[in-house]
């Protein structure tokens, strides 16, 4: 018998996801060719296994062992690496992913998700008003560029850091010197040959 817990968790999330299915125009539409197929989810850090199963309207999640189109078997990092399809051989090579069924089901609820594009603006307005909203977003988007200006400071302390200060890595100049002494040591080993198939003659 299921708990109580997932259950809640699985309706909270099943109403979320219809709230943000139903802000894309475009959800629908997609949603039609993806119609009538589950997708299953077992995931290693818990005993229960989630179903996705869409519909024309929305996509439903249930908490049940019945035979599904595809169903995954993983641990929480592998799932996450998941989203970038070169890793899929990878992970079943390793088996830290098990899939069984229809892999272009997976793939179709992926793409599906991928593309959903919300439009949180419109709703945000329904309840904030035009302008508050469009101040919102536009603090929203210096807020976002604000962090990625300072993570790419970050990253560039980091390799200054490391390159000049711990000298774990080499620089630029350092590479390419690096790089033109092999090129004449090379050189010279290529001559002490010759001079040596010289002398065996």
């Amino acid at each position: 018998m299921l708990r109580l817990g997932p259950q809640l968790l699985c309706t909270l999330a099943e109403k979320a996801l219809a709230e943000i299915i139903a802000m894309d125009p475009a959800a629908i539409t997609k949603l039609h060719r993806l119609a009538g197929r589950q997708l299953a989810f077992q995931l290693a850090e818990f005993d229960w296994r989630l179903v996705l199963t869409a519909t024309r309207q929305t996509i439903l999640l249930n908490l049940h062992a019945e035979p599904v189109d595809c169903s995954i078997q993983a641990d929480l990092v592998s799932l996450q690496q998941l989203r970038d399809p070169n890793q899929l051989t990878h992970l079943i090579k390793q088996e830290a992913v098990q899939i069984e069924g229809d892999i272009q089901v997976a793939q179709q609820f992926s793409s599906f998700f991928q593309q959903l594009q919300p439009d949180w603006e419109a709703k945000a307005a329904s309840y904030l008003g035009d302008g508050l909203t469009h101040k919102l977003q536009r603090l929203l988007q210096q807020l976002i560029a604000l962090i990625g200006a300072k993570s790419r400071e970050l990253q560039q302390m980091s390799r200054e850091l490391v390159q000049d200060e711990l000298q774990l890595t080499p620089s630029n100049y350092e590479l390419e010197q690096f790089s033109a002494e092999v090129s004449q040591l090379h050189a010279r080993l290529e001559q002490l040959q010759y001079q040596l198939k010289q002398w065996q003659e």
